[in-house]
């Protein structure tokens, strides 16, 4: 039994137990519970807050634990249907509606039922976690001087610096002045599309790309621009016609195994890229997430778009989230010129500075020895989990393509047959037991075709990996069985 279960299970029999306690009552001793129970003192300790934050228990020091007096009644619920009204509203003829559409993100953010295997998840699963260095990381970090003191504004100096020689290299071309510190990139994303775009305006994103940053641009007001990809990433004789067409002054990609097709921008298309936004004066947003997720395979990296623009054009933004958990939330917004004091200026004014434990946190884990074990670590791992995945679907779902099989992230981007249902299909996978993503919410515009998205980073481990294609396997069958004969 893991920890979470047996807190949850002894919290479970508490409740039930309280009923025989009036209120005001005595609960038995931390000591005669783990006694009764056969558990230990921090489950007995977690459970029992997990009571106290339900409003069930009161705890007073030196006396124990008590049940807790009775509710009063809830107030009669009120009539918001007037909201409706309200936020539906434009106030000019022309502005974006700034509605906020999060269905694609939930799609791969909250934990899936018991019983099913997650295959649509966008972090590492505990099974890869580092979980005791980030334990140990956060203990020391606790103990340093001040760790509880408001940081600087725009991060710790350490931390920037740190910051600021992984996305350069090391070669100086980036001073800890240049880098922002965030909470996490999700963050990062928003300050920058809020810095650079106007409301109203339109910002260029690859197609397809990431539903995160979708609805950050939609929730800013701003007009998503889909352009085409192939396996060489953004095609940019469309990107410079995009540019022309739209008005567009920002343009946001993922250069390094893009979400979610897995390409790598090719070496003539990276330098075309910060040309042709140069050229349109524009900024280039490079969402560089996937740069601590290299696969064991994956080879010399190239650099950072940012790190060959000495003139501002790209504006970086990277995070330790991924590659560690998703609450390490600790990010960065690097960039040049004029444009650091409003990128600065909007994460201040949004969330005045990342927590200090947390950023003293991240620093004491990226300079142990148990950063490097863990990314080699997690690039080898990483690598029998896409090869288990890609071998599962090729034997299983042969009529499921993956054009692309990447070298670093953690997901396969899969085509379906023309005409096939991908909301049907995730729908009946969720039904045998298996969360994916369908296609969709990774369009800024209509799709060209049907497409799933599978992920092998939150899975236990190959073998469960191997189940959940089964399962998948199930529920394709069965939405081919209840297709229109006008589908293969």
């Amino acid at each position: 039994m893991n920890q979470s279960s047996s807190d949850v299970r002894l919290a479970a029999s508490l409740r039930e137990e309280l009923k025989r306690y009036p209120a005001g009552g005595k609960l038995p001793s931390s000591r005669e519970v783990m006694a009764r129970y056969g558990v230990g003192p921090g489950t007995v300790a977690r459970a029992l807050a997990a009571l106290v934050a339900e409003g069930l228990v009161v705890t007073r020091p030196g006396a124990g634990a008590f049940r807790a007096e009775p509710r009063a009644l809830r107030p009669p619920v009120g009539d918001p249907s007037w909201q409706e009204i309200t936020l539906s509203a434009r106030p000019a003829p022309d502005s974006v509606p700034r509605a906020v559409d999060a269905g694609g993100v939930l799609a791969t953010l909250p934990a899936p039922p018991p019983g099913v295997i997650e295959l649509n998840g966008g972090y590492l699963g505990p099974a890869i976690r580092p979980e005791r260095a980030l334990a140990a990381a956060l203990a020391r970090a606790g103990r340093r001087p001040r760790a509880w003191d408001r940081p600087p504004m725009a991060g710790l100096g350490e931390l920037r610096a740190w910051f600021a020689r992984s996305i350069d290299g090391g070669s100086g071309a980036l001073a800890p002045s240049d880098v922002t510190i965030t909470a996490g990139g999700q963050s990062a994303l928003s300050t920058a599309l809020r810095a650079l775009a106007p409301p109203g305006g339109s910002v260029l994103v690859e197609s397809p790309t990431y539903p995160g940053m979708l609805a950050s641009a939609r929730a800013a007001g701003l007009r998503p621009v889909p352009v085409p990809m192939d396996a060489d990433g953004v095609r940019t004789e469309l990107l410079e016609r995009a540019f022309a067409d739209s008005g567009a002054r920002v343009f946001v990609c993922q250069p390094l195994f893009q979400n979610p097709t897995g390409a790598v921008l090719s070496p003539a298309r990276r330098r075309a890229v910060i040309d042709v936004a140069r050229a349109a004066g524009a900024f280039v947003i490079e969402d560089d997430f996937a740069r601590r997720l290299a696969h064991a395979d994956a080879g010399p990296l190239p650099g950072p778009l940012a790190a060959d623009d000495p003139d501002g054009t790209v504006v970086h933004v990277c995070s330790l989230t991924k590659v560690t958990s998703p609450s390490l939330r600790v990010g960065a917004l690097a960039a040049r010129g004029p444009v650091v004091e409003r990128l600065r200026a909007i994460q201040i004014v949004d969330s005045f500075f990342v927590a200090r434990p947390l950023q003293e946190a991240a620093l004491e884990l990226v300079g142990s020895p148990a950063w490097d074990r863990h990314l080699r670590a997690v690039a080898r791992e990483l690598a029998a989990r896409r090869d288990a995945l890609t071998a599962a679907v090729a034997a299983g779902l042969p009529a499921l393509a993956a054009p692309l099989v990447p070298r670093g992230g953690y997901h396969l981007w899969l085509g379906l047959p023309p005409g096939a249902d991908e909301t049907g299909l995730a729908a009946a996978a969720l039904r045998a037991g298996v969360a994916i993503a369908a296609g969709r919410p990774y369009f800024a515009a209509e799709r060209p075709a049907p497409h799933i998205r599978l992920s092998f980073a939150s899975a236990a481990g190959v073998g469960e990996i191997a189940e959940g294609v089964r399962r998948l396997g199930r529920a394709w069958r069965e939405t081919q069985d209840n297709a229109p004969d006008t589908l293969p």
